[in-house]
């Protein structure tokens, strides 16, 4: 890494925690996709964890900052705190607090901390900001109506960018006739506009070393708390302790079955718009098996 980045970051780190730091070593850190992640640490050891990326992706730092905050003052949850994040040497950055993570943990606790994170609700669906799916935009104007913001902010953004990206024929056809069929999956069934993590796959959640669970690269709104379960289960992850503590602390409704591929079509479309390959064939047979259990 460049001495003058490592310079301007040991000088903003400073800067947000009035305490001294000069970077002694940068060690690259794995399992991200998107950004480059390094382990900051100074001669007394102190560290922080820094995520690197283009100087064109700064609003996805700062909107991912916002998020963790959000997160972090219900005191649901643990995540790890944003300490600063800006432009410098051509890269954007957010250095956030090191957290030593494992993969075991209290699964039930993560269940039953989860839902309380959705009880914390508000007024509209939406977010104060937008942020990002991935490196997607994921616009959240507030929106009083739930099934008028999935139909607009999400699967209609989606299959917007769906057509830009070259995927039309069939998949928009079937996509617009999944707009129009929408309150039938919500007949019965009004949910609350509840804090999601938004992008809740296997490889965003681990453990403190004394079990307690964390979070990390938020995707935040306010939403349907389904949508969270929902992606619990597109991937893969979540231990069944975790999914009976979460419904032992608050029931889904009867219908979640119904909602749940509705709710993954989301993320599979972005799949599709950011990696190609089966991803729109995918989200087209979803979609298909959704118009059947709608008709």
């Amino acid at each position: 890494m460049q001495a003058r980045l490592l310079a301007h970051l040991s000088a903003a780190i400073v800067d947000a925690t009035r305490h001294s730091f000069r970077v002694r070593s940068a060690t690259r850190v794995g399992g991200g996709d998107i950004n480059e992640t390094f382990c900051l640490e100074d001669t007394e050891g102190g560290r922080y964890f820094l995520k690197l990326n283009d100087e064109r992706h700064h609003s996805m730092f700062a909107a991912e900052a916002a998020a963790l905050d959000a997160i972090a003052v219900t005191g649901t949850l643990r995540v790890p705190q944003p300490v600063t994040h800006g432009i410098a040497n051509g890269h954007s950055y957010l250095v956030l607090e090191y957290l030593a993570l494992n993969s075991r943990g209290d699964a039930r606790s993560l269940g039953e901390r989860l839902a309380a994170l959705h009880r914390c609700s508000n007024g509209r669906f939406g977010f104060a900001r937008d942020n990002f799916i991935g490196t997607t935009r994921q616009p959240n104007n507030w929106t009083a109506d739930w099934i008028a913001f999935w139909r607009e902010h999400r699967l209609g953004f989606q299959l917007q960018l769906a057509a830009q990206n070259g995927h039309g024929g069939r998949l928009q056809d079937l996509g617009e006739q999944l707009l129009e069929a929408l309150p039938v999956f919500f007949a019965g069934y009004t949910p609350q506009p509840s804090l999601l993590h938004g992008d809740l796959w296997g490889g965003n959640h681990a453990y403190l070393a004394d079990g307690t669970p964390a979070l990390f690269d938020p995707a935040a709104y306010y939403g349907d708390r389904e949508c969270d379960l929902a992606m619990t289960e597109l991937f893969g992850g979540y231990s069944a302790d975790f999914h009976a503590a979460y419904r032992a602390a608050w029931p889904l409704d009867a219908g979640y079955a119904r909602r749940r591929d509705l709710y993954n079509l989301y993320h599979i479309l972005n799949h599709a718009n950011l990696f190609g390959g089966g991803y729109a064939r995918q989200a087209q047979q979803m979609m298909q098996r959704l118009l059947a259990a709608a008709a």
